[in-house]
């Protein structure tokens, strides 16, 4: 009897089309066959209960979290970035690959005096709150325009507007070749926690595809990701906050650098530390913790009284 096909879910746009057939490649080079799923956000989906109840919460996740509960999917793919630190009951992260490019990029019109001259006016778009305290940490006189939708329609705005500039993440960008010429690392900017590397969710109760997965997993990448995303869980207490975290591995060691910021990008804490990997398990709680007891908590409690009387837009 031959192996079920796989039925790998993906939401419809050209990058997470890309990470899914990515994805689908791997498995296939272990010799199994694939089906890639896409799905399209629906407005009401009738299940048993609540999406509440099941933990589903995702802006981005939930779409492909309830065909994978309803049993239309068998993997899902997503950017890790984008997935709650809290998965839906049931479900567990399965794989993840190799990280790309974690870097944020400012894609620009070639004229980058605003950069230099801080008299000078722009307005930069990004609908990232994170990219928005940083950018305006550094650079206070300038205006922040939100900027939302799929990397293709955001570039098209940039280039129907009058801004400046606009931030990316680089790995979406380059994965589906759209890297414009006219761009500058923002190496300074501390990368949102699991940027540029892609995750398959799968159910806890699917032994066939956990096995796959298991063999497709990038240990190294996984391990950063356990870190910067135990510190986002850690520091947010439920609450979205401009949050940057980035972990590396260099030496048998984890070189570790994470901020919180102000919504308006005034106030910032920033940890850099260093620890032996052996302890990784644990360090991103004590990472976060450690900004918490040097005035987060304060940072925390405004952003969350500014955030009840703000309606969040999904």
């Amino acid at each position: 009897m031959s192996n079920p096909v796989i039925r790998i879910g993906t939401r419809d746009s050209e990058l997470a089309l890309w990470q899914a057939k990515h994805v689908a490649q791997k498995i296939q080079d272990l010799g199994f066959e694939t089906l890639l799923v896409p799905v399209k956000s629906t407005g009401d989906i009738i299940l048993d209960k609540p999406l509440y109840e099941l933990g589903i919460t995702g802006i981005f996740t939930k779409t492909l979290d309830v065909a994978m509960i309803q049993g239309q999917i068998d993997i899902a793919v997503h950017s890790l970035k984008d997935v709650p630190t809290v998965l839906p009951k049931g479900m567990m992260q399965g794989a993840v690959l190799e990280r790309a490019n974690p870097l944020d990029i400012l894609v620009h019109k070639n004229q980058l005096d605003f950069l230099n001259q801080p008299s000078i006016k722009a307005i930069i778009a990004t609908g990232s709150l994170r990219r928005k305290a940083q950018w305006l940490h550094r650079f206070p006189n300038h205006e922040i325009s939100d900027l939302r939708g799929n990397v293709n329609s955001r570039l098209q705005k940039l280039e129907n507007n009058t801004w400046q500039g606009a931030i990316f993440a680089a790995a979406g960008l380059e994965r589906i070749n759209l890297k414009p010429e006219s761009f500058i690392n923002l190496d300074w900017m501390i990368p949102a926690p699991a940027q540029g590397i892609v995750m398959c969710a799968v159910m806890e109760s699917n032994d066939y595809c956990k096995e796959i997965l298991v063999q497709i997993n990038h240990k190294d990448s996984e391990i950063c990701a356990h870190i910067e995303r135990q510190f986002l869980r850690t520091l947010e207490g439920g609450c979205t906050a401009p949050i940057g975290a980035y972990a590396q591995i260099r030496d048998e060691k984890i070189i570790f650098k994470g901020g919180l910021f102000s919504l308006n990008g005034t106030q910032k804490i920033i940890v850099e530390k260093e620890s032996s990997l052996t302890d990784f398990s644990e360090i991103g709680k004590l990472f976060a913790t450690d900004v918490l007891q040097n005035g987060g908590s304060f940072i925390m409690q405004e952003i969350k009284a500014i955030m009840q009387h703000k309606p969040i837009s999904e």
